[in-house]
């Protein structure tokens, strides 16, 4: 069944009116509405955009500065169509819109997008739905003879950039060659917390995300990954690592 004349004629200006909120420099204003209520809507979607954006990467915005930033943004605005409906995954789709073109956007800023998904991960530990801690959990167990439970809310990334030194005073050109890890996660007080891991401890984190194994388990695994001669000494680091790990709320 065909729409009808009025129905036509309703999409079409709803079409025309959306691609002129988008891009008022090259999209034309359509017929009848008058210029100053069409800024109205143009300038406060805008702006409501921006501020959520804001809201997520106050850095990069200055790392980029107003005008690249704003330019960014209204690309975003143009290009994107948002597969979720909620205000708060609009950093994560920013974020996922961006990847393919960071490089050729911002050659001279190679640790941008690295940058900026530190950034992002910052507000996904704060809007987890998830609990910091499981409901009931003996704080005194052996970590290394029973599987060590990762904070609930916890998030693990690695960079080939230093990101949290990252800001307006310290900038990096390229890699130096070393992996950077990073742990988030929100504790009992919901305050989010950061800690730099190194390659191995990076790894540790990553085998409790990952897998069922005790923490014994887990030690000598990296031992035979690291074929290192003595197991007995990882076993011994990893449970020190384990003891700092829950004592700071990451692990339970």
């Amino acid at each position: 069944m065909s729409a009808s004349p009025d129905t036509a004629d309703f999409r079409t200006f709803q079409t025309a009116f959306a691609a002129r909120i988008r891009d008022p420099r090259n999209q034309s204003r359509p017929r009848g509405v008058p210029a100053r209520r069409m800024r109205v809507y143009e300038e406060l979607l805008f702006n409501n955009l921006e501020g959520f954006l804001l809201a997520c990467f106050p850095i990069t915005r200055t790392l980029l500065g107003a005008r690249a930033w704003r330019r960014t943004v209204r690309r975003f605005f143009i290009e994107h169509r948002c597969a979720s409906p909620l205000f708060r995954d609009i950093p994560d789709e920013f974020l996922a819109w961006l990847e393919p073109l960071a490089e050729d956007l911002f050659p001279q800023r190679p640790y941008l997008y690295e940058f900026m998904h530190y950034e992002w991960l910052e507000l996904a530990v704060s809007i987890s739905p998830e609990n910091a801690a499981p409901v009931a959990v003996d704080p005194d167990r052996d970590l290394l003879s029973v599987r060590p439970i990762l904070n609930h809310t916890a998030q693990l990334a690695c960079y080939r950039y230093p990101v949290h030194r990252i800001g307006p005073r310290f900038k990096v050109t390229q890699p130096d060659g070393q992996v950077y890890g990073y742990l988030l996660y929100r504790d009992r007080e919901d305050v989010v917390r950061f800690m730099e891991l190194n390659p191995v401890s990076a790894r540790v984190v990553g085998l409790l995300r990952d897998t069922d194994l005790s923490g014994d388990a887990i030690m000598r695994q990296i031992a035979r990954e690291l074929d290192h001669s003595h197991p007995e000494l990882i076993i011994e680091m990893g449970s020190a690592l384990l003891d700092k790990l829950r004592g700071s709320g990451a692990v339970y």
